[in-house]
C-alpha cells in the first residue's frame, strides 16, 4: 500500500487539477475583473470536481503565462489568498504547485495546509522559459527550515515544453531521482498540457522504481484512462475536465463524472 491510500485515501488515485486564473503582475491578468472573479472561477472548477467525483484536488497558477523558475512574491500571496477564501468549501485532500519554483511550491504549501506538492524539482534542461537548472539540495533545506516534512513530494521527472540537457534514460533518471532526492512520487508527462503521456515510458519508469508512486500526469482521458492506471499509480488530470476538452476552459461537471465512473469501476468500486 502507498502513500496514496493514506493521504489521499486511495490507491489509483486521480489528482484533479484546479487552473486558477492569471494573477496581479501576470501578463495575462485582468485588472478589471480583480481577484474576486479569479476567487469565483477557482470556486465553480473546484465545486464541479468535488461533486463529479475526484479523489484530490491539485491547484495552480495554470494560467501564469509564460511561467517563471523564480516567481515572484505577489504570485504566492495571491494564490495563498484565493486558496485562504476558499479553504472552507475543499472537502477533499489537495496538494498545490506554483509554477516553476520549488521552494515558493513549499511555502504556498506549508501556508495553506497542503497535502503534497508538484515541481520541476531536479535536472537541467533547456525550456521554453530558457535554461531551467533546478537545486533540490537547497530545496531541500527550505523544506526541513520550514518544518514542511510532511508535505508529500511528487517530482516531474519529464517536465512539459522542456528537454533534459544530457542525454539521459529516463529509467537512469528515475532511479537516480529516487535515489538522491528521495521523492515520494514521480510525474511523467506529455509535451504540454493535454498531451498524452506516452503507456509504454510510464511501464519503464515503473519498473525501474517499482517501491516509488508513479503518476501519469498529461492527457489522461476517459479512452486512455484505464491502459494508464493499469501501469501507473494515479494520474493528475487537468484538460480533459475542462468543457469541450479545452484547456483554456472551466471544469465541466457532467465530464468528470463520466471520466470517474471509468476509473471506478476500474478500482472495483462500482
Amino acid at each position: 500500500m502507498s502513500w496514496l491510500k493514506e493521504v489521499i485515501g486511495t490507491e489509483k488515485a486521480i489528482i484533479a487539477m484546479c487552473h486558477m486564473q492569471a494573477m496581479p503582475g501576470d501578463p495575462g491578468y485582468d485588472g478589471q475583473k480583480g481577484m474576486d472573479w479569479v476567487i469565483k472561477k477557482m470556486y465553480d472548477d473546484l465545486i464541479a470536481l468535488q461533486n463529479g467525483g475526484v479523489d484530490s484536488v491539485m491547484f495552480s497558477n495554470e494560467f501564469s503565462l509564460p511561467y517563471m523558475t523564480k516567481v515572484d512574491t505577489i504570485t504566492v500571496a495571491s494564490m495563498a489568498t484565493a486558496i485562504g477564501e476558499l479553504k472552507r468549501y475543499i472537502k477533499i485532500p489537495f496538494g498545490v504547485n506554483v509554477l516553476w519554483d520549488g521552494e515558493k511550491t513549499l511555502d504556498l504549501a506549508k501556508a495553506c495546509g497542503a497535502d503534497f506538492v508538484r515541481e520541476i524539482y531536479s535536472g537541467v534542461y533547456a525550456s521554453d522559459f530558457g535554461m531551467w537548472n533546478t537545486d533540490f539540495g537547497r530545496v531541500a533545506r527550505h523544506r526541513k527550515s520550514i518544518d514542511a516534512g510532511n508535505v508529500k513530494l511528487i517530482f516531474n521527472i519529464l517536465p512539459e515544453a522542456a528537454k533534459y540537457l544530457a542525454d539521459r534514460d529516463i529509467v537512469e533518471i528515475a532511479k537516480s531521482t529516487v535515489f538522491n532526492c528521495k521523492a515520494d512520487a514521480l510525474c511523467v508527462s506529455g509535451l504540454t498540457a493535454g498531451s498524452e503521456t506516452n503507456s509504454q515510458i510510464l511501464k519503464r519508469v515503473k519498473d525501474a522504481v517499482p517501491d516509488t508512486v508513479v503518476l501519469a500526469n498529461t492527457g489522461c482521458r476517459p479512452d486512455t484512462i484505464e491502459a494508464q492506471l493499469s501501469v501507473a499509480d494515479g494520474a493528475v488530470v487537468g484538460t480533459t475536465f475542462k468543457v469541450d476538452g479545452k484547456f483554456e476552459n472551466g471544469v465541466d461537471e457532467k465530464r468528470v463524472r463520466e471520466f470517474m465512473s471509468i476509473v471506478k469501476k476500474f478500482r472495483g468500486q462500482d
